[in-house]
């Protein structure tokens, strides 16, 4: 008896983040709108409510979404400034490390 091999991807919180930072909505990006990115990058949406909820509130609890409208899980979510720009530092620290 052989075992499926495990599929690699990204877990639910990057896919959110990556989805959040791509978006260029002045107030963040709803809910609705996330899913409807999730579901456009061949994620199942309606499958993983529970798991995207979860992430959703992790993300804000850590500090790296902020949550612009609504509570919990609900309402509009964009970048936090902070965690943006230590993001592009560490890029630019990793690939300067790189080239030499």
């Amino acid at each position: 008896m052989t075992s499926k091999p495990k599929k690699v991807s990204l877990s639910v919180g990057e896919l959110i983040v990556k989805a959040v930072a791509a978006s260029k909505e002045r107030n963040g990006l709803s809910v609705a709108a996330l899913k409807k990115a999730l579901a456009a990058g061949g994620y199942d949406v309606d499958k993983n409510k529970a798991r995207v909820k979860t992430a959703i509130k992790s993300l804000v609890a850590k500090g790296t979404l902020v949550q612009t409208k609504g509570t919990g899980a609900s309402g509009s979510f964009k970048m936090n400034r902070v965690t943006e720009t230590k993001r592009l530092q560490e890029d630019q620290r990793s690939s300067s490390a790189q080239q030499t």
